[in-house]
C-alpha cells in the first residue's frame, strides 16, 4: 500500500472529530454538526475549484457525521470525483464514502461504474483492489450485471496479482450470494478449479470459499476439484509447522484452509479413484492421530484451531459413513470430549455422537459411552449439553438398553428444564412404544410419564396409549388395573383422569371381580375427580359413565341420579347439558340390547405411523412447541393417534383441547414485534394514528380504520364490574416502563406493549388465554371515569369473540391527549370460562407523564425558568419515606422511565437529581421541572426524599408528584 504522505493527517477533520467528543450535549453536539455541515456545502457550492486535499477531508467530515447518525443529502458527486483521483488516500475515501452511502438504486451508479471499470482496467492493483472492495461492498444487482463477466477474467488471468486474486475471488462470491442468475461461470469453471493448485495459499483460501459456494448449487460442474481439494489437504496434513510458516497459526499449519477443504469434500460422495480415495482415508487417519498427541502448545488458540480441524474431519467421515474403522476411531476421539473440562467440546462431542449413533458401524461404539452421557444429562450445568445429551441417549437407544433409558429419562424428567421437557416426554413415549418388550412396561411407562410431567404429555401422547391398549387384548386387563391404582392419588393430573376415564369405560369389567375395584368403586373414584376437570374432560367422564350403564347394570341408578342433577342437565355448557340429557334419556327408554349395541366396545383401530413421532420431527428445535403447531399437528396428524378418522375422544363422542405447555410465551412479550401482521412496523408505529376528525367530537362507533370508539359514562352498561382492588397498584408498576405483563390470574393473562410519540400513542394489549379450555364472547370496554372523556380520546380494534385455549388475541389502541388529566381510562374484560361468566376491570397505564418530551437544558437556564415558575399552585412538593433502595442507577432508569431529561451537573448538590421535560397535549404543551433530594446518608429504614415539581399548570403538578412518590 502506498505510503501516506505528510499532508494527508487531514488536521481539520482531527479538530472537528475533537470538537464532537468536547460536546456536553446533545444540542451542543447538532449545532456543530451543523456548522460544519453548513461550512462544507458553501464550500462545495463556491466558485472556487476545490482541490483533491480538501474535497477528501470534506467528505471525510460528512462520513463522520453520517456514521454519528445524522443523514447525509449532499455530497455524493464530490465523492464520486474522488474515484478519478490518481493518489491513493484520495481514491481511498471516495471509494469508503460510496460504499458506506450510497445505494443500489442512486443515479450516480453509472458514473460509479464507470469509475470501478477504469480502476479494473488500470492493472494498478492497489486501486483493482478498491474497486472489487466496493463491489462486494455494494452488491447490487447492477453491479453484478456490470461486471459478473469482467470479475472472472481478473481472478484466472496469469499476470493478476495475488492480492487482486483474493480481492476477486470474495468479490465473485458476494455477487454470486446476491445474484446467482448473473454469476454463470462456463468456460471459467476449470480454471477456476485449478486455483486450488495455486502457489499462494492465500489465492488457495479464497477460491475455495468461492467453489465450496458454487458446488453446493452445481456439484456436477465442479466435481473435478475433489481431487485438488484431497491433494491440497494431504500436502497441508503432511507438513511440519515450520514448511507454512507464514500460514502457520499456534503450531497448526493452515487451519482455516484445511477446514474449508474439509468442508468442500462434504458436498461430494466418496471419490470412487481409488488412489484418491486412498489418499483421503490417509489424510483423516493423521488427523486423529494427531488428536492423540500431546499439544505443542498450551495456549486456547492452539486447542481451538486443532480441534477445528478434527471435528471438520469427523464431519466427513460421518458424511462418508463407509468407513468402518475411521467411524469407530472417530467415536472413540468423541467419547475423549464427553469428559473434558471445556463445555463447547462436550458439545460438539455429543451432537456429532447423535450422528455416529445412525450408523451401523459405529452404533456399537456409541452405546458403550452410555454411562458417560447419562452422567451428562444429570450433572451438567448447561441446559443445551444437557439437551444434547437427551438427544444421544435417544439417538443410541435400541432394545439392549431400552429400559435403562427410559428410566433415566423419566427420573431426569422430575428436575428437567421446562424449556425441554415437551421434547423428552415425547422420546420417552416413542422409545416406550417402539421398544416394548411387553406392553404392560409400555402402560407403566406411559401412565408414570403422566404423573411426573402431565402438563407436558400433550394429547398425542395419552391418544396413542389408548389405541395400543384397544389393539391388544393381552394388555387391557393390566392397563385397567394400573390406571385404577393410579387414580387413586390424591393429586391427579386431568391427563391422568383422561386415560383412565376412557380405559375403565372400555375395559373396567376386567378388574369388576376384585371387590376392591368393583363397580361402584370405579364409578365413585372417576367421579370424585369430575369437579376438578376442565369441560373436554368431563365430556369424556360422562361418556364413561353411559359405557358403565352397559357394563354395569347395577349403577345405573346412581349414574342417573348424577345425569338427573342440576349441575348436568341444566349445566352453562352446551356440549355438558346435551350429553347429559342425551345419556339420560337413553339409558331410559332403550332395552338392554339396544344399549349394548350402541355402546359396545370400540373396535381395534388401523395401524398407522405414530403420531408421536410425526409431532418429534416437527419440533424446530429445543424450546417448546407453538401453540399454532400444536393446533397443525392435530389437524395432519389423522387424529394424532392413528386411528383412521377417529381418535379415542371422538369414538366417545367427547371433545378436548390442547393443553399448552406453561413455559409457552403466551403473550409473546419476549419477541421484538407484536405477533400480528396486521400490526405496523416499529417506524411507522404513530404515523396518521387520528384522521383531523376523530378528535373533534365523539368518533364513530367505527372509524375507517376499523377503530372503535371509547364509551362514554353516560353510555356505559351498568354490569361493568367495579376496578380490581389491586387496580391502582397495577397502574403505578407502568409509569416508569411501556412493556411487561399488566395483569395475571389462573385463567388470563394480559401483555402490554406500548409507544408514544408527542400527544399520541399506540398501545397493544395480549390477551393470553392460560387454560386449555376456549374463552367464549371474549370482549372488551374502555370506558372514561369523570370528566377524562374530554380530556383523553381512546379508539380500539374490536378483539376476537373466541380465544382459544393455549391462544392468544392482540388488541390495537389509539390515544390522543387532548389536555392533561388524572384519572386513567379503565379496561373491562367479560368473557365465558366453562359456562360461567368473568367480568373484571383494570387500570389503563395511560398517565400523564407518557406525554412527556424530554427537554435538555443548562443549568443557568434550568434555574432561570426554575424562577419563574415561583408561583404557589405552579409547584408541587412532597417529602416521602423511601420505599427501596436508594441505588443510583435503578433512580436515574426509573427518571429516564418517567420521560423527561434527566440533566447532569446542573443542581449544586451532586447527590440531587434535576429533570425537564414538555407535556404535550393537543390543547397545550406544559412546561415541567422536576427535583429530587434523597438523604442517601441515613440509615436505610428511615431514608426520605424530598420531591419537587414545578410546572405552568397545577394540576399537571400535583398530579406528576402523586404518581411519582409511588415509584421511589
Amino acid at each position: 500500500m502506498p505510503a501516506v504522505s505528510k499532508g494527508d493527517g487531514m488536521r481539520g477533520l482531527a479538530v472537528f472529530i475533537s470538537d464532537i467528543r468536547n460536546c456536553k450535549s446533545k444540542e451542543a453536539e447538532i449545532k456543530r454538526i451543523n456548522k460544519e455541515l453548513a461550512n462544507i456545502r458553501s464550500k462545495f457550492k463556491g466558485d472556487k475549484a476545490l482541490d483533491g486535499y480538501s474535497k477528501k477531508k470534506y467528505v471525510c467530515k460528512l462520513l463522520f457525521i453520517f456514521l454519528l447518525g445524522h443523514d447525509i443529502d449532499f455530497g455524493h458527486m464530490e465523492a464520486v470525483n474522488l474515484l478519478s483521483s490518481n493518489k491513493y488516500t484520495e481514491k481511498q475515501i471516495g471509494y469508503l464514502f460510496i460504499s458506506v452511502l450510497v445505494n443500489s438504486n442512486s443515479e450516480l451508479i453509472r458514473l460509479i461504474n464507470n469509475a470501478i471499470k477504469n480502476d479494473l482496467s488500470s492493472r494498478n492493483p492497489t486501486f483493482m483492489c478498491l474497486a472489487l472492495h466496493c463491489i462486494a461492498n455494494v452488491g447490487s444487482r447492477e453491479m453484478a450485471e456490470a461486471f459478473a463477466g469482467e470479475i472472472p477474467r481478473i481472478l484466472v488471468a496469469g499476470d493478476t496479482m495475488d492480492s487482486v486474486k483474493q480481492s476477486a475471488a470474495l468479490c465473485l462470491l458476494r455477487l454470486y450470494k446476491a445474484s446467482p442468475d448473473l454469476v454463470l461461470m462456463g468456460e471459467w469453471t476449470s480454471r477456476v478449479v485449478h486455483l486450488l493448485n495455486d502457489q499462494h495459499m492465500g489465492v488457495v483460501t479464497a477460491a475455495i470459499s468461492l467453489i465450496t459456494c458454487l458446488s453446493q448449487k452445481n456439484p456436477d460442474e465442479f466435481k473435478t476439484c475433489v481431487s485438488l481439494a484431497v491433494s491440497r489437504l494431504s500436502r497441508i496434513v503432511s507438513s511440519a509447522s515450520t514448511d507454512l510458516q507464514d500460514y502457520t497459526y499456534y503450531f497448526v499449519p493452515a487451519p482455516w484452509l484445511s477446514c474449508k477443504l474439509l468442508r468442500l469434500l462434504q458436498c461430494y460422495p466418496p471419490p470412487e479413484d481409488g488412489a484418491v480415495k486412498g489418499r483421503l482415508v490417509e489424510c483423516l487417519e493423521t488427523i486423529l492421530n494427531k488428536a492423540q498427541e500431546p499439544p505443542k502448545s498450551k495456549k486456547v488458540q492452539h486447542s481451538n484451531a486443532k480441534n477445528a480441524i478434527l471435528f471438520e474431519a469427523i464431519s466427513l467421515i460421518i458424511h462418508y459413513d463407509s468407513e468402518p474403522n475411521l467411524l469407530v476411531r472417530a467415536c472413540n476421539q468423541l467419547g475423549q470430549f464427553l469428559q473434558h473440562r471445556e463445555t463447547n467440546l462436550r458439545y460438539l462431542a455429543l451432537e456429532s455422537m447423535c450422528t455416529l449413533a445412525s450408523s451401523e458401524f459405529s452404533h456399537e461404539a456409541v452405546k458403550t459411552h452410555i454411562e458417560t452421557v447419562i452422567n451428562a444429562l444429570k450433572t451438567e450445568r448447561d441446559v443445551s449439553v444437557r439437551q444434547r445429551a437427551a438427544d444421544l441417549l435417544y439417538a443410541m437407544c435400541d432394545r439392549s438398553n431400552a429400559k435403562q433409558i427410559v428410566a433415566e429419562m423419566l427420573s431426569y424428567l422430575e428436575t428437567a428444564d421446562y424449556s425441554i421437557r415437551e421434547e423428552m416426554v415425547l422420546k420417552v413415549a416413542i422409545l416406550a412404544e417402539k421398544y416394548a418388550v411387553d406392553y404392560s412396561w409400555y402402560v407403566d411407562t406411559i401412565l408414570n410419564l403422566i404423573r411426573i410431567a402431565g402438563d407436558y404429555v400433550s394429547e398425542e401422547v395419552w391418544y396413542r396409549v389408548i389405541q395400543i391398549v384397544i389393539n391388544r387384548d393381552d394388555v387391557q386387563g393390566y392397563a385397567a388395573k394400573t390406571v385404577f391404582e393410579a387414580l387413586q392419588a390424591p393429586a391427579c393430573h386431568e391427563n391422568m383422569v383422561k386415560v383412565g376415564g376412557y380405559i375403565l369405560g372400555e375395559f373396567g369389567n376386567l378388574i369388576a371381580g376384585d371387590p376392591r375395584s368393583s363397580p361402584l368403586v370405579q364409578f365413585n373414584l372417576l367421579h370424585s375427580k369430575f369437579h376438578l376437570c376442565s369441560v373436554p374432560t368431563r365430556a369424556l367422564l360422562l361418556s364413561a359413565y353411559i359405557k358403565f350403564i352397559n357394563l354395569f347394570p347395577e349403577t345405573k341408578a346412581t349414574i342417573q341420579e348424577v345425569l338427573r342433577s342440576d349441575s348436568q342437565i341444566r349445566n352453562s355448557d352446551v356440549e355438558l347439558q346435551q350429553r347429559a340429557v342425551e345419556y339420560l334419556k337413553l339409558s331410559s327408554i332403550a332395552s338392554t340390547d339396544v344399549l349394548a349395541t350402541v355402546l359396545e366396545e370400540m373396535p381395534p383401530f388401523p395401524e398407522r405411523e405414530s403420531s408421536i413421532l410425526a409431532k418429534l420431527k416437527k419440533k424446530k428445535g429445543p424450546g417448546v412447541v407453538p401453540v399454532s403447531e400444536l393446533e397443525d399437528g392435530k389437524r395432519e396428524g389423522g387424529e394424532l393417534n392413528g386411528g383412521g378418522d377417529r381418535g379415542p375422544d371422538s369414538a366417545m363422542s367427547a371433545s378436548n383441547a390442547s393443553t399448552p405447555s406453561p413455559s409457552a410465551d403466551l403473550l409473546g412479550l419476549r419477541s421484538a414485534a407484536p405477533v400480528s401482521a396486521a400490526a405496523p412496523s416499529a417506524g411507522s408505529l404513530l404515523v396518521d394514528v387520528f384522521s383531523e376528525s376523530g378528535a373533534g367530537g365523539p368518533a364513530a362507533a367505527v372509524n375507517d380504520d376499523g377503530f372503535l370508539s371509547s364509551v362514554p359514562p353516560s353510555a356505559a352498561s351498568e354490569d361493568l364490574a367495579p376496578p380490581l382492588p389491586e387496580a391502582d397498584e397495577l397502574l403505578n408498576k407502568f409509569v416508569c416502563k411501556n412493556n411487561g405483563v399488566l395483569f395475571e390470574n389462573q385463567l388470563l393473562q394480559i401483555g402490554i406493549k406500548s409507544e408514544y410519540r408527542q400527544n399520541l400513542g399506540r398501545m397493544y394489549l395480549f390477551y393470553g388465554n392460560k387454560t386449555s379450555v376456549q374463552f367464549a364472547s371474549f370482549s372488551t370496554t374502555v370506558s372514561y371515569p369523570g370528566e377524562l372523556q374530554s380530556q383523553l380520546n381512546v379508539q380500539t380494534k374490536p378483539v376476537e369473540p373466541l380465544v382459544e385455549g393455549g391462544a392468544q388475541v392482540q388488541q390495537v389502541l389509539n390515544i390522543e391527549c387532548i389536555t392533561d388529566f388524572s384519572e386513567a381510562p379503565q379496561l373491562n374484560i367479560k368473557f365465558r370460562y366453562g359456562g360461567a361468566l368473568q367480568n373484571l376491570t383494570l387500570k389503563l397505564p395511560v398517565t400523564i407523564n407518557k406525554f412527556f418530551q424530554p427537554t435538555e437544558m443548562a443549568a443557568t437556564d434550568f434555574f432561570q425558568r426554575w424562577k419563574q415558575l415561583s408561583q404557589p399552585q405552579q409547584e408541587a412538593q412532597k417529602i416521602f419515606k423511601a420505599n427501596h433502595g436508594m441505588d443510583t442507577e435503578v433512580l436515574k432508569a426509573k427518571l429516564l422511565g418517567l420521560g423527561t431529561a434527566l440533566l447532569e451537573n446542573v443542581d449544586p448538590n451532586p447527590e440531587n437529581y434535576v429533570c425537564a421535560g414538555v407535556v404535550q397535549t393537543k390543547s397545550q404543551q406544559v412546561g415541567v421541572l422536576l427535583r429530587l433530594e434523597p438523604n442517601a446518608q441515613a440509615q436505610p429504614g428511615v431514608q426520605m426524599y424530598r420531591l419537587t415539581l414545578r410546572s405552568s399548570k397545577d394540576t399537571v403538578s400535583k398530579r406528576l408528584c402523586d404518581l411519582l412518590a409511588e415509584q421511589f
